[in-house]
């Protein structure tokens, strides 16, 4: 049986204004801060899911004569293609926020939440059993681990780097957000061992992971002249190190600018683009020394040669269709990437005929030249080919290649449009091979929920449903079977490993 509970601190890091020690005793405290929920981020970042949507009469009406016609799934009804099979489904059980990433080590998956993080064990991923759950309350706790370490990522403002800390607006100097590291080196109780502050918090962030020091790129955005912490301008990355022999030592080492002269200006010069400050997420390909960044306003591509210190060799702009940049995936040979545009913030009913089939897609580019002369070049759009009700909020988000042998193949997440398995061998024709989707969670209004993060890790796909909770897939198709035979000791999506 697992219990909630919150990690223990090995001399933990320095805290402000409250003893985390003293927290994790007053066991009453627990309680009110889990009923509490999940803490809205100042700045408002984009993933921020909102609670409910009014529809109009006609648009719900709409809805359920889809649903009585067949042409979408019932209210919370499963469907899938032939060959995808849905093995299993964790529901929430104390950490009942909004869930967030996934990563991967051994027989683990490890789950986060705007309320903490969860580990699973996953030696059986027909029957997978909850480890621990760690109540550490900050949004959005964007999960990776690396050896025996864990990273999690704070990007709403609160009273102090504790796990007892609640909501504070970022106008107050006191105000923290940033990186909380904890030593899993015990699963059933993770320790909380350092936190390292960030401007504007930490959104995401990515493992550039070395045999000594773990580097960590935090992506973060939306600056104010009101936030001393975040002020503009904010054109760059935070970049921290972390010694794995030591990692209360974690410190930021340098804050790189990518954009010198302040990227995409978004409206009114390019009117539904965001401007932008800062990036969003950035994807590292490690064995080529490559990075790939969606940055709001702009997709890059970069030489991290030297990890403290990344350089922009390549920059892209869609001010027709892209609204958000906001992750990128290379494929295995590191000749493309994949850039997902989150249109309406994730909160919005996009995958519909009225938005159409290239605003809120995904961008493939391919990669040509070579060196520090390599371009990214614009090939088509992959949006997935089942609309979805206006009920349901949909857009491309979080995925991963599914390594199958002299193909391209990625497992990618949309929100309440499911988990769409596809193929991107050829560039310009994209196309989905599978799927797996609930029908909507409301048949009258917009609640927000559906796949967060949809990976593939050693045979089987595993997806954080933002509502419901963790599902685990299994695909059996002659495109992808190959990949059965992969096998990772570790996944952190946005590091990207090299299959071959």
């Amino acid at each position: 049986m697992t219990s909630l509970h919150r990690p223990r601190a090995r001399n933990g890091p320095r805290l402000r204004r409250r003893s985390l020690g003293a927290a994790a005793a007053a066991l009453g405290l627990v309680a009110a801060l889990f009923a509490s929920g999940p803490a809205a981020a100042t700045p408002d970042p984009g993933d921020h899911p909102s609670a409910t949507g009014e529809l109009s009469l006609g648009q719900a009406a709409d809805t359920r004569a889809a649903i009585k016609n067949g042409e979408i799934p019932g209210v919370d009804e499963v469907v899938h293609s032939d060959n995808v099979r849905p093995l299993a489904h964790l529901p929430k059980q104390a950490l009942q926020g909004t869930n967030s990433d996934l990563a991967f080590q051994g027989k683990y998956a490890f789950a986060g939440n705007y309320d903490g993080f969860v580990i699973y064990d996953i030696s059986r991923p027909e029957a997978p059993r909850t480890v621990s759950q760690v109540l550490c309350p900050g949004s959005q706790n964007d999960v990776s681990v690396s050896g025996n370490l864990l990273f999690l990522s704070t990007d709403s403002s609160r009273t102090d780097n504790s796990c007892s800390s609640t909501p504070q607006p970022a106008t107050e100097k006191s105000s923290w957000e940033g990186i909380k590291v904890f030593d899993i080196s015990d699963k059933e109780h993770p320790e909380y061992v350092a936190a390292v502050e960030t401007a504007c918090g930490s959104h995401t962030h990515t493992l550039l992971p070395e045999r000594r020091d773990v580097y960590l790129y935090v992506s973060s955005y939306s600056p104010s002249d009101a936030f001393p912490d975040c002020r503009p301008p904010h054109d760059g990355i935070s970049v921290i190190k972390v010694p794995r022999s030591a990692p209360e030592k974690a410190a930021v080492i340098d804050f790189p600018v990518l954009f010198p002269d302040g990227g995409n200006p978004g409206g009114p010069t390019n009117p539904g683009v965001t401007q932008t400050t800062g990036c969003h997420d950035i994807t590292t390909f490690p064995t080529l020394k490559l990075a790939a960044g969606a940055c709001m306003g702009d997709g890059i591509l970069m030489d991290v040669s030297n990890p403290a210190a990344p350089k922009v060799i390549d920059r892209v702009q869609d001010n027709v269709n892209f609204a958000f940049w906001h992750s990128a995936t290379f494929n295995e040979r590191g000749t493309k990437v994949v850039f997902t545009d989150e249109l309406g913030g994730g909160g919005a009913a996009t995958c519909n005929e009225k938005v159409g089939p290239r605003r809120g897609a995904d961008g493939i580019y391919d990669i040509v030249g070579k060196g520090t002369h390599r371009k990214l070049i614009f090939r088509s759009y992959y949006k997935i080919p089942r609309h979805q009700a206006d009920t349901e909020n949909c857009v491309a988000h979080n995925g991963s290649l599914i390594p199958a042998r002299n193909r391209d193949i990625m497992v990618q997440a949309w929100y309440q449009g499911g988990v769409s398995i596809w193929d991107f061998t050829n560039s310009a024709e994209p196309k989905e091979i599978g799927y797996f989707e609930r029908g909507p969670l409301s048949a009258d209004s917009l609640v927000t929920g559906g796949a967060w993060s949809a990976y593939y890790y050693n045979g089987h796909i595993y997806s954080n449903d933002i509502a419901k909770g963790f599902d685990v897939l299994k695909i059996t198709d002659r495109r992808t079977d190959s990949a059965t035979t992969v096998r990772m000791r570790e996944l952190n999506v946005q590091t990207q490993p090299d299959y071959r």
